[in-house]
């Protein structure tokens, strides 16, 4: 008798709330900056020449998304990756070598400019929310194969 099929929880959801982080800038720029190590709002902030108010912003919709968490260290606050995983996985795509054709034209957007209108960077709204979650639940055998 064979033992029964492992399955594996595909958050499609969580992919989507990676895509929404990584649409803007200044919150690629923050996550960088965390991969390096844990990091104090205000220190962020002078680092990356950016406002207080502006990085508060940010890391309230990486922290609504589900990629970084806090830590109270006495009265200040220090964010952090919210899992080992993102460091590896941010290390890895920041690494990628995308070869582009200029020569060819696609439908679909690929460059900020693109996102002019709002939809993509600014996805996260004022309380950081990227959404509900929606967890697939596929065959461990199908993503092995896949």
């Amino acid at each position: 008798m064979n033992p029964p099929a492992l399955a594996v929880a595909v958050n499609a959801e969580a992919l989507a709330r990676v895509g929404t982080a990584l649409a803007d800038e200044n919150r690629r720029r923050l996550l960088l900056a965390l991969l390096k190590a844990p990091a104090y709002p205000s220190d962020l902030a002078e680092a990356l020449g950016m406002t207080r108010g502006n990085v508060s912003n940010h890391l309230s919709c990486l922290r609504g998304c589900g990629l970084v968490r806090t830590v109270a260290v006495g009265r200040r606050v220090r964010y952090e990756l919210a899992d080992p995983r993102l460091a590896h996985a941010l290390s890895e795509l920041a690494s990628l070598v995308l070869l582009v054709d200029p020569a060819v034209e696609t439908a679909e957007p690929c460059a900020p400019d693109d996102y002019a209108d709002g939809t993509a960077a600014d996805a996260c709204d004022a309380a950081g929310d990227c959404g509900a979650a929606d967890l697939v639940t596929v065959d461990a055998a199908e993503v092995s194969r896949g």
